[in-house]
């Protein structure tokens, strides 16, 4: 089966596709609706082969279904019905649950992402569950997100942000018994060094588990895109056209 998957995130949009095309890649921001970002797909992904579609969605997804509008694009999320859209079956999924997914090595894995926001999901014995951790309230009437997102680097200074992103991972650590602790998300690079008993994500694995999505035994569409595009070249992004959600009509 040939898949198209689609990482959403707060500054861009970006698409692989297991037929091995270039990874490609848009704004997105804090305007773009799910009409909008629908239509820059179809446009950058003209001529491309995928009969189905894996989308990582920042926010609430609950049964493949959108929830809750996220905090960090354009309104009318929740009921838009992306199967009429593309005109093909599509699997969506929490953002960090997906990345989750395709970095999952087996037993109890927590996965944080340190991203625009804060993303969270965990995983045991196989069975996924996207989580909302960094919506809880942490300190000061503020919420994880707050201070571990990209608004609360930047007002903290990488060096305030680093110690609290160690004091958070080791009091969900400890809280939540994972077998191993999984840092993902852009924000990874400010990090010196991990806190202990972590290990680094790939925003690749973002692409591996939306592949994972449409496995079947008699299709291993994952392991095949593996073998052909490795988490090395998702740096290798191509921006075929100026485009972003503002310009789109």
């Amino acid at each position: 089966m040939k898949v198209l998957v689609i990482d959403v995130g707060g500054s861009h949009v970006k698409c692989v596709s297991s037929d091995n095309k270039s990874p490609v890649r848009f704004e997105s921001g804090p305007k773009m609706t799910p009409e909008q970002m629908v239509k820059n797909i179809l446009r950058i992904t003209e001529g491309w082969e995928f009969e189905a579609v894996s989308m990582g969605y920042p926010g609430v997804v609950r049964r493949g279904r959108i929830v809750r509008e996220p905090e960090n694009l354009g309104p009318l999320w929740v009921g838009f019905d992306f199967q009429a859209a593309f005109g093909l079956p599509v699997k969506v999924i929490n953002d960090a649950a997906m990345q989750a997914l395709g970095g999952y090595e087996g037993g109890k894995m927590l996965f944080l992402g340190l991203g625009t926001g804060l993303g969270s999901a965990f995983i045991v014995d196989g069975v996924i569950a996207a989580m909302e951790l960094g919506h809880l309230p942490y300190t000061d009437g503020k919420t994880y997100e707050d201070y571990l997102g990209e608004a609360g680097r930047e007002k903290l200074g990488n060096k305030k942000w680093r110690r609290m992103v160690g004091d958070v991972v080791e009091g969900f650590r400890k809280a939540l018994l994972p077998d191993y602790v999984v840092l993902g998300g852009g924000n990874v690079e400010h990090l010196k060094r991990l806190p202990p008993h972590t290990r680094r994500g790939d925003n690749a694995y973002a692409f591996l588990g939306g592949f994972k999505l449409w496995e079947r035994k008699d299709q291993p569409v994952a392991s095949k895109v593996q073998s052909g595009w490795t988490v090395a070249d998702e740096g290798n992004w191509h921006d075929p056209l100026p485009i972003h959600p503002a310009n789109v009509k």
